[in-house]
């Protein structure tokens, strides 16, 4: 990998070896679709994904949309049944607060826009 980029990827950090169920955002809580709550799973790969960032001097991130962690402009409803609603990761969001701009696969040409500059 190039030397200006860094790899990252949230279910990395869980350090979990159990297979993980699909989760979604409800009511700010991450919740599998057994209804297991994996909230505090989720800020802890968020925290990592920061630290990460800030000690590579990371200026920008390239998520992967939809999902409970990185979703950048979707993510889906919390009810398990596949729609999708405006919303942030909690990756996403975190690293946005903390002003890294965030784009998803989705919008790689503004993101090859701005590296441009």
């Amino acid at each position: 990998m190039p030397k200006n980029q860094t790899y990252s990827c949230k279910i990395n950090h869980e350090r979990s070896t159990r297979p993980i169920s699909p989760a979604e955002i409800i009511q700010g809580r991450v919740v599998t679709n057994l209804g297991e709550d994996v909230t505090e799973q989720f800020q802890t790969g968020a925290n990592i994904a920061l630290e990460l960032c800030k000690k590579n001097q990371v200026r920008f991130a390239l998520l992967k949309e939809s999902s409970p962690s990185c979703g950048r402009n979707t993510i889906y409803d919390g009810k398990h049944r596949g729609v999708k609603i405006e919303g942030l990761g909690l990756t996403a969001a975190l690293l946005i607060k903390n002003g890294i701009q965030v784009f998803s696969e989705e919008q790689i040409p503004a993101l090859i826009k701005v590296l441009a500059l």
